[in-house]
């Protein structure tokens, strides 16, 4: 009985001193959060107002999990073309670049590209529905 007591002491004890230590919070894509960032996000949400849009939200994913930032910038084109020209063309023959996301619809920006783009496919197809829908309403919001 005294070994019990012992170790169950020993494990309180070892729980206690590694849980006092630095207490490093992540974002949802695993990134490093300072302490003011972690107080603004959850002053945020506790505001009726912080209900993100469709857009905000494919902004989100858009630099994060999406890692669509590498190659696509607002203005300017990169590795992909710039989503200032992807909205103006996928307005333009009213498509829809979340079906593309999904990987039903044929490339109408730059089909010399996409075979590079092909290759986030694996990603983008495990998307849910509103999450390509979300991409593409930021997409479409930065036209000119």
């Amino acid at each position: 009985m005294k070994k019990i007591i012992s170790t169950f002491v020993l494990c309180s004890i070892t729980f206690a001193i590694s849980s006092c230590g630095d207490n490093k919070k992540e974002d949802k894509y695993g990134n490093p959060v300072t302490t003011e960032e972690t107080q603004s996000a959850t002053e945020d949400t506790t505001k009726p107002e912080a209900t993100a849009s469709l857009a905000e939200k494919g902004k989100e994913i858009f630099d994060g999990k999406g890692t669509c930032a590498t190659c696509h910038k607002v203005d300017t084109k990169v590795v992909g073309p710039s989503l200032q020209d992807i909205a103006k063309i996928y307005k333009e023959k009213n498509a829809s670049i979340a079906t593309f996301l999904k990987g039903e619809e044929k490339p109408i920006v730059d089909p010399s590209q996409f075979e590079v783009m092909k290759a986030n496919f694996a990603l983008t197809k495990t998307f849910t529905d509103e999450e390509r829908q979300a991409l593409e309403d930021y997409v479409l919001s930065q036209a000119k």
